[in-house]
């Protein structure tokens, strides 16, 4: 177990979490009412008995951001993992399709797939991971002889307690952390930066947020709520789902 040098991947994180918060806001700033109405299920809406304009536009913008935000976030772990495993084991970027990852640790060369969480995809995607790793491994045994290559598919957070899934290993959580840093306890230590610049531009955000979520609710009162404040369910339906012409 080796302890990974701290100061440089928390001024890392800081940095590219300062990213993160600004993109986060930007894309905030970006938003159009017929965007966030256009990406959500209506009908949900409508069964969760929302009755005001407020209500409705604060939960169609909260869901709209919260799969946003995973996608932006999502970016970063994927810098940051493989910031670690540079620093640890001079891991780089793949060339091969869909391989975010690689390095050689103890005479083994390992191709890693990134991912957020453990159960990021269906049987199709899973599958395609694994063309993706059969692919990376023929390659480096075309370029390289009598390399031993192990394919991983790379969690950031979650448990697996069965991580051999034959064709490749699955690191979830700590295992998948230790893997690229050879530190146990690193997973828990880079939470606490994140919180750090979080309490830094959360007002910025909240600020903007107020303000994106009053415009939405005064346009879509204008457009899709009747003149007593009630809100037009079949013309909202419509514009969501209907056919053009």
């Amino acid at each position: 177990m080796s302890k990974f040098p701290r100061k440089a991947l928390l001024k890392f994180i800081q940095q590219k979490i300062d990213l993160f918060h600004k993109r986060r806001l930007e894309k905030l700033w970006e938003l159009r009412l017929d965007e966030v109405l256009r990406r959500k299920n209506p009908y949900l809406f409508r069964a969760k008995a929302l009755e005001t304009a407020q209500d409705l536009v604060k939960s169609i913008l909260d869901a709209h951001l919260s799969s946003q935000e995973e996608g932006i976030f999502g970016e970063f772990l994927e810098e940051l993992a493989r910031y670690v495993a540079d620093e640890a084991y001079g891991g780089r970027k793949s060339s091969s399709p869909g391989i975010d990852l690689e390095f050689i640790n103890d005479d083994v060369h390992y191709v890693v797939a990134i991912k957020s969480g453990p159960n990021w995809g269906n049987s199709q995607q899973i599958e395609r991971m694994k063309d993706n790793f059969r692919r990376a491994k023929r390659t480096l045994a075309t370029n390289r002889k009598k390399v031993h290559v192990v394919a991983v598919d790379g969690c950031c957070y979650g448990k697996d307690d069965h991580p051999d899934k034959g064709e490749y290993m699955k690191y979830c959580g700590q295992r998948f952390w230790e893997f690229i840093s050879g530190d146990t306890n690193l997973y828990v230590e880079i939470i606490e930066p994140l919180g750090q610049v979080a309490r830094e531009r959360n007002d910025d955000f909240t600020a903007g947020y107020s303000q994106v979520l009053n415009k939405f609710s005064l346009e879509f009162g204008k457009r899709y709520c009747r003149a007593d404040g009630s809100i037009l369910w079949k013309k909202l339906v419509k514009f969501n789902s209907g056919k053009k012409g």
